[in-house]
């Protein structure tokens, strides 16, 4: 099941904060309206990282995608059916490359690469990222390092066939090297695909981080389970 992080309200000398699990906090007026711009970019990541009730779960047949998508700053054609025939699959969303919890969780993905491949899995990130973007994202050695693959879902298509939410682009928001975003977000939820296509499980609701850690345990606990890729 997934749960939602519910936010808490903290009252302070300079207004009203507000945090959620894994997201950092930011300053409101008393009358709950934002005080600067950057504020309501700290709101939509909070929004953006609250799974969904309706998100697939255990069990689920995992819808199939082809997608363009890009490695070491290569694109490719990415196909999930062809991914499955090599075994398990993790397929992470996330709302957008070059953004501070997406890095964080790229780069951890692309440091633990080995340890999934060991376990039998294969990792693909997607989100409404361009193919322009995410080729500079892939190829960056901070974050993809070019270990990590990542697919371009522009339309959000992909996003909502696994029930998540996708919230439209918002004017003004910048990443971490001051561009614009101009592209929408999916809900951070990352699925764990067994070889015969089904969702074994679906972790979500969790820092960037430990996202990546109860992924890698997932399939680990797959590879005992006889659940191994071929």
């Amino acid at each position: 099941m997934c749960l939602i992080a519910r936010p808490h309200l903290r009252s302070g000398p300079h207004g009203v904060t507000m945090t959620v699990p894994g997201v950092a906090a930011f300053p409101t007026t008393r009358e709950g309206k934002p005080m600067k711009k950057r504020a309501f970019g700290f709101l939509l990541s909070a929004a953006i990282a609250l799974p969904a009730f309706a998100a697939l779960g255990p069990g689920d047949q995992a819808p199939l995608f082809e997608a363009r998508a890009s490695l070491a700053g290569k694109e490719f054609q990415y196909s999930l059916a062809e991914a499955l025939k090599q075994g398990n699959v993790v397929v992470y969303f996330y709302p957008s490359a070059y953004t501070q919890g997406c890095n964080i969780q790229a780069h951890e993905f692309a440091e633990n690469m080995e340890a999934f491949n060991a376990a039998g899995a294969t990792v693909i990130g997607v989100s409404l990222d361009s193919i322009e973007r995410l080729n500079e994202f892939s190829a960056d050695p901070e974050y993809c390092a070019g270990k990590l693959p990542v697919a371009s879902d522009e339309t959000g298509e992909i996003a909502r066939s696994y029930q998540l939410n996708v919230m439209d682009a918002r004017p003004g928001i910048k990443d971490t090297r001051g561009q614009e975003i101009n592209h929408g977000f999916a809900e951070r939820t990352t699925f764990i695909i067994t070889s015969d296509g089904k969702i074994a499980e679906t972790v979500g609701g969790v820092s960037p981080i430990e996202n990546v850690q109860k992924s890698l345990e997932a399939v680990r606990r797959l590879q005992q389970q006889g659940h191994q890729g071929h």
